[in-house]
């Protein structure tokens, strides 16, 4: 099994994807070629997040994709920018009414507005520059594997690879992994094999990309 090598293939058929979109490049109207309409991703420009804002953009992002579709979240995104409290303090002081009506198209807003105050709580607790370890995310109340791994890998750029249902897929079809296979095993077969093939300084940048790939392929291949 060379993993690397469908990295490779992947990526000379659909090129860089550049996640995580961003609203500040969603105004600039960046949008490479890929499936949907979203804007704001940064294609070879692997410099992002820049700051701390953007940093919890990425993770609000994150809470809200669960069960459901970036299209969905995106506009729950917009609409929060529009609020102004793309800011963990903003969304706590703000009124549950408004948060909960912004980020209503992104679905379950009732759980999700729990899960975002929380997590707001949380950040706001961290020290400047401080990384959140997957064990602490894991202990907020609505952050499973995939949130919190999405969190580290896209808003802190630590290396470990995200286990979706997309992923979860792909492998299937190459006949790698069987579907009874759990969260962790995945992800231990997935980074052992890259890591065969790339160096650690690598990894973060192939991560994304990889992740960011199968899920463009998966959405071809409807």
């Amino acid at each position: 099994m060379n993993l690397f090598e469908h990295y490779k293939k992947l990526l000379s058929k659909y090129g860089a994807q550049g996640w995580w979109p961003l609203i500040e490049l969603h105004k600039n109207n960046i949008n490479p070629t890929k499936t949907g309409s979203m804007n704001g991703y940064h294609p070879n420009d692997h410099s992002y997040p820049k700051n701390n804002k953007q940093i919890f953009e990425i993770c609000l992002g994150a809470i809200l994709t669960q069960n459901t579709s970036w299209t969905n979240v995106e506009k729950a995104v917009m609409n929060l920018n529009d609020l102004n409290v793309i800011d963990p303090y903003k969304i706590i002081d703000e009124s549950e009414d408004k948060i909960k009506l912004a980020i209503k198209p992104s679905g379950y807003f009732n759980q999700k507005y729990k899960k975002i105050i929380e997590f707001c709580k949380f950040f706001i607790k961290l020290k400047e520059n401080q990384i959140p370890t997957r064990e602490e995310l894991l202990e907020l109340w609505g952050i499973g594997f995939e949130t919190a791994d999405s969190i580290l890998l896209y808003a802190y750029r630590i290396p470990v690879f995200i286990v979706d249902t997309y992923t979860k897929r792909f492998l299937i079809s190459l006949d790698l992994i069987q579907k009874d296979w759990d969260y962790n095993k995945i992800q231990e077969l997935i980074e052992n094999d890259l890591g065969k093939n790339i160096k650690d300084d690598q990894k973060v940048i192939i991560y994304q990309e990889f992740h960011a790939l199968i899920v463009e392929y998966n959405k071809r291949i409807k």
